[in-house]
C-alpha cells in the first residue's frame, strides 16, 4: 500500500482555522485522486472533500462547502485541506486517502489511508 501521513491538526476555537497536510512518500501523489475523511467519536467515517487526479477538480460534502478548501502541491507531493470558520461539530480525526471510485465519499478499506490527525474545535 501507499504511505500517507497527515499533519496539522490541533485545538482551535470556534471560528478559527486549521490547515491539514497529507504527505506521500515513495510515490507521486499527483496521479491519484485524494480525499479527506473524518470520524467523530461514536460516528461513522465520512467523506469531507476530494481532489481529482489530472485537472484537479474538487468536490465537497455539504458540511464542508464554503468553509473548507482542498488543494494539492505537486512539487511538495502533498494535498492540503484548509478549514476556515471551524465549528465544534467539525471535531474529529481527519484522514486522507487515495481513492479509486468516482463515489469518493464511500469509505473503502482497500484504499490507502493515513493514520489520521486530531482536530478539536472548542465552543
Amino acid at each position: 500500500q501507499l504511505r500517507l501521513v497527515e499533519s496539522g491538526g490541533g485545538l482551535v476555537q470556534a471560528g478559527g482555522s486549521l490547515r491539514l497536510s497529507c504527505a506521500a512518500s515513495g510515490f507521486s501523489l499527483n496521479i491519484y485522486t485524494v480525499a479527506w475523511f473524518r470520524q467523530a467519536p461514536g460516528k461513522e467515517r465520512e467523506g469531507v472533500a476530494c481532489i481529482w487526479s489530472g485537472r484537479g477538480g474538487t468536490d465537497y460534502a455539504e458540511s464542508a462547502k464554503g468553509r473548507f478548501t482542498i488543494s494539492r502541491d505537486n512539487g511538495k507531493n502533498a494535498v492540503y485541506l484548509q478549514m476556515d470558520n471551524l465549528k465544534p461539530e467539525d471535531t474529529a480525526v481527519y484522514y486522507c486517502a487515495t481513492v479509486r471510485d468516482n463515489k469518493w465519499w464511500i469509505v473503502n478499506p482497500n484504499d490507502s489511508w493515513g493514520q489520521g490527525t486530531q482536530v478539536t474545535v472548542s465552543s
